[in-house]
């Protein structure tokens, strides 16, 4: 079998082993690492999958990448560590399902990346001997995730920057109440703004010895297994012409769900749901992309990103070029370049887009409730409501990312009452939390770094 190697999306990197390219992060040249190719997945291996575990369907998928990477006997190990809760898929009416991803140890379909990319990353700090700096901006669950996962890694730390008045408290108290190894910031900013200090810190050289890597999806590592609940979902599901509603903020669910297609899965359409955030859709409709910053502040908060890292990747692709333009210090001075346009056609072939105003959300929310009994987190209600107004007859499967009770003044002003707080985050609420602030600032957190200890 040809090895698999990763490019960068902004063509002026070497390329490099999935090792490199997960300790590295972000490519030298600020590009995203891509698969050189997509390995296949055989129809008939598909099928197996209905007579499999989460973490077996996520053994034989993630294999196809790491062949001769990972050792087969460890990589079963991390997958089996990290997929031990349940993944439902509930039928919800004719044509509509939804897969519940909330039911992992901080309740959001974030876990299913981190919990995957810890085990991948403290298996290469410790095979190499080195103490891993770990990265990630956060726009509300990936940092709760991320804490979670990476807590109490010998080899690892983790800095978490997050917008400071744009989490929940919950979201918040995920990452404020572990202390240890885990070091959460507050930046007085936007999500887009936290990723920015992130990307340009990773190309300086006057930080390359805190070993720099990212946790966000803009890392390999955490992007391929969320390919894997696709798979999932079609093998309960096992019927053609499906198609999925992803709630979508930075991209990376929705790309995982483009490498599973890509791969072989046979995905009908993806229903791109975002909220007021809506440079996608009109990207779709007119072909100009126009990046929103600073990003709309809407009540599925981890949704609001204005200019979505990972869709570089899925523009590369469908044979784009999309890069932010920089000046010799790493500052952007233009985001979201569009270089080389992507085959426009297929991609509205493959994909239509929707945004979800806030008031559609709560009477999303309202509706579900009274008429199935199903109560929606507002990210997946904007999911919900993008399959509305796609119109589509055929089974859609749509996305439940976050539970409900970490959206708690949302739901009762929608319901009347607070939903109940999963079992798994209960004992943060009235934990201590030791956090830091900085100002939207690089040189203010690029010294922040140099005093970690």
């Amino acid at each position: 079998m040809e090895k698999i190697l990763y490019r960068s999306t902004n063509r002026s990197s070497k390329e490099v082993e999935f090792k490199e390219a997960v300790l590295k992060g972000q490519a030298p040249d600020y590009g995203l690492y891509m698969p050189t190719f997509i390995p296949e997945i055989k129809r008939d291996e598909i099928d197996s999958f209905s007579l499999k575990e989460y973490y077996e369907i996520a053994f034989s998928v993630l294999i196809k990448f790491l062949k001769n990477e990972i050792p087969e006997d460890i990589l079963m190990g991390i997958v089996k560590k990290a997929y031990n809760f349940p993944v439902p898929l509930q039928k919800i009416k004719e044509g509509l399902y939804i897969l519940y991803l909330d039911r992992g140890p901080t309740a959001s379909f974030k876990d299913f990346a981190a919990r995957f990319m810890a085990g991948i990353m403290d298996y290469f700090a410790k095979k190499e001997e080195i103490n891993l700096t770990v990265l990630v901006a956060t726009s509300g669950d990936t940092g709760g995730a991320i804490a979670n996962a990476f807590y109490e890694k010998e080899n690892v730390k983790v800095v978490i920057l997050f917008p400071k008045d744009e989490i929940t408290d919950i979201q918040r108290k995920q990452m404020t109440t572990l202390n240890k190894n885990i070091i959460p910031i507050g930046v007085k900013g936007k999500f887009d703004d936290c990723q920015n200090l992130v990307k340009r810190a990773f190309n300086d050289p006057e930080l390359k010895n805190l070993n720099l890597t990212s946790a966000n999806s803009i890392n390999i590592s955490r992007l391929l297994p969320q390919s894997v609940y696709y798979f999932y979902a079609f093998s309960r599901l096992n019927n053609e012409n499906i198609s999925f509603s992803v709630p979508s903020g930075n991209f990376g669910n929705l790309m995982g769900g483009v490498i599973a297609k890509k791969m072989g899965l046979p995905i009908e359409k993806f229903i791109v749901a975002v909220n007021e955030n809506d440079e996608f859709p009109k990207f779709l409709e007119t072909g100009d992309y126009l990046p929103i910053i600073p990003s709309k502040r809407c009540n599925s908060n981890a949704m609001n990103v204005g200019h979505p890292s990972n869709l570089a990747r899925l523009i590369d692709l469908y044979g784009g070029w999309l890069y932010d333009e920089r000046d010799e210090k790493g500052r952007v001075i233009k985001y979201g370049v569009l270089k080389i346009k992507p085959e426009m056609e297929k991609l509205k072939k493959d994909f239509i887009s929707f945004s979800i105003r806030d008031e559609e959300v709560c009477g999303i929310i309202k509706k579900y409730y009274e008429e199935y009994k199903v109560l929606l987190d507002p990210h997946g209600a904007v999911g919900i409501g993008a399959y509305e107004k796609s119109g589509i007859k055929n089974q859609v499967i749509s996305i439940e990312t976050a539970h409900p009770g970490k959206f708690q003044e949302v739901i009762k002003d929608v319901v009347g009452f607070e939903p109940e707080i999963p079992e798994t985050l209960k004992e943060i609420i009235n934990k201590e939390e030791k956090y830091f602030e900085i100002e939207n600032k690089y040189e203010e957190f690029k010294e922040f770094l140099k005093g970690i200890k």
